[in-house]
């Protein structure tokens, strides 16, 4: 889907080779963790923390103190409620304070902020980084020309820049191919996306379906795509079979193929899912395999942000 021109690079954050984390090429989404009271796919502080272990052992490096294990690794996501340097510090140094963490690594916003101006948003992050609380900004799920602006505005006034996005991009959800992939190449920030398996969709054959894709409204927008991708879904699960490995595997070696992404951010209710998952790393698929993969493709439209 993206043009075959790739634009001028500009690299004004972190080479993406350098962004990538300690470890394994993967990063661990804790969303899934947590209390059944939120969603009803949600699971409990004991059985997450056995996830996080088993992903430590496994060479992943997304921590928590408590496991008194090196902190490498941190997204703290900003609520939209004010952008002001004061708010923004305060709600940092709170969370810092309960992570029992000096500073953390990255401090990503977690959309984009309509009723704030970019000048402020902008010289809020850039204080936040300058004071200590952070070390680098990220920036997630928007569209591309919103992205543009707020980093040329960075640059153009000597601000902090961002070096990453989190933005949804899977093998039936590709719409970032068109503008916002181009557009960070140009400025050199590296991806980290969020459900490579498309809420689970992409891990099972098409017949069956998750908790997760039942009940949650990311799990309605991967409904949607899976319905108008099947045919990506069926191969998906013949190249698994021929392989001999897991779907989820395959779909997570195509992500990793890609120069542009420094790292997906995987997840799972199951152990034994999360493990399966994480051998993916030592998948590579061949040329014909991505195009297999990718052939035939629907366009969907803008999901995760308005």
């Amino acid at each position: 889907m993206a043009s075959a021109d790739s634009p001028k690079k500009m690299t004004y954050g972190l080479p993406i080779g350098q962004l990538r984390p300690q470890g394994l090429a993967l990063i661990l989404g804790l969303a899934s963790y947590g209390n059944k009271s939120w969603e009803e796919w949600v699971i409990g502080e004991e059985e997450g923390i056995e996830h996080i272990k088993a992903a430590y052992d496994a060479g992943i490096q997304t921590f928590i103190p408590q496991m008194f294990i090196p902190m490498a690794s941190l997204n703290a996501f900003w609520e939209r409620l004010s952008s002001n340097s004061t708010c923004l510090e305060m709600r940092l140094w709170h969370s810092l304070e309960r992570l029992q963490l000096d500073y953390v690594d990255v401090f990503q916003c977690h959309r984009f902020d309509y009723d704030t101006p970019i000048a402020e948003t902008m010289q809020a992050l850039h204080d936040v980084v300058k004071a200590g609380y952070a070390r680098y900004i990220g920036m997630s799920s928007c569209h591309a020309y919103q992205f543009h602006a707020m980093q040329n505005y960075a640059i153009n006034n000597n601000l902090t820049p961002f070096i990453s996005m989190q933005n949804q991009y899977n093998l039936i959800y590709r719409e970032e191919e068109r503008e916002m992939m181009p557009t960070l190449k140009m400025f050199g920030v590296g991806m980290i996306p969020w459900s490579p398996l498309s809420q689970g969709v992409l891990s099972r054959p098409y017949s069956q379906t998750s908790l997760r894709a039942e009940t949650s409204v990311p799990g309605a927008w991967a409904k949607k795509t899976k319905e108008d991708n099947k045919e990506i879904i069926v191969r998906l699960e013949n190249i698994a079979k021929a392989r001999g490995i897991s779907m989820a595997q395959v779909a997570i070696a195509w992500e990793l193929s890609k120069s542009d992404i420094v790292a997906p951010i995987i997840g799972a209710t199951k152990l034994e899912r999360l493990k399966d998952t994480i051998g993916a790393i030592d998948v590579k698929l061949t040329d014909e395999e991505i195009q297999q993969l990718e052939e035939g493709y629907v366009a969907q439209p803008i999901q995760g942000y308005i």
